[in-house]
């Protein structure tokens, strides 16, 4: 139970997806206008995330490893993932209008998500089984959507406040995000993880 514990608390801020490995940040600037946006994003971005870590942790030590084709991991995921998404936005127009319209162009820009696919391939490079995998799944989608729910928080209030007219917009984002990846570097080698 403690090693599940340390595998979410690692994905989740250790080695955050976001401002750690600096995997996943074109949804982190596009979508992160509104709080309610980021947080639709977040979790649906999660459920992604965990859907295709179980499918492809499936695909992967089912057939891919056995069968000597681990070559031809990149292209099933990607493939699987795509699949995966296409599911999602056709289950959202039907039953969640709303969440749909809200997300409009990124749901299907999910396919291009590096960070899910980054999801995928730790999960196999690291040797998890499935519930460590799902584990780490939870923990990575829960501090991507923490990460985008904080900078769309700040993007609101960075609207109103008095920044120069050279910084408005996507600098001053970018000097944001940096200084909050330099705050989460304060967590590494917490709990002995590095």
């Amino acid at each position: 139970m403690k090693n599940l514990a340390l595998i979410f608390w690692s994905a989740f801020l250790v080695n955050n997806i976001i401002l750690i490995r600096l995997i996943g940040l074109c949804p982190c600037f596009g979508i992160t206008n509104t709080i309610e946006t980021s947080a639709y994003m977040g979790i649906t971005t999660t459920i992604v995330m965990i859907i295709s870590t179980w499918l492809t942790w499936i695909i992967f030590h089912g057939i891919l490893f056995p069968l000597n084709l681990v070559y031809l991991r990149t292209a099933s995921f990607i493939l699987l993932i795509i699949i995966i998404v296409q599911l999602l936005e056709m289950l959202l127009k039907r039953l969640y209008r709303k969440l749909y319209n809200t997300l409009g162009i990124y749901l299907t820009l999910f396919t291009a998500n590096c960070a899910i696919l980054a999801v995928t391939f730790l999960i196999t490079e690291s040797n998890f089984d499935i519930l460590q995998a799902t584990i780490f799944a939870i923990g990575t989608g829960a501090g991507f959507a923490m990460v985008i729910i904080i900078f769309a928080t700040l993007r609101e209030r960075l609207e109103f406040a008095p920044v120069s007219p050279t910084l408005k917009g996507y600098p001053i984002a970018f000097l944001a995000t940096s200084l909050i990846a330099l705050a989460f570097l304060g967590f590494y080698g917490l709990f002995g993880i590095m």
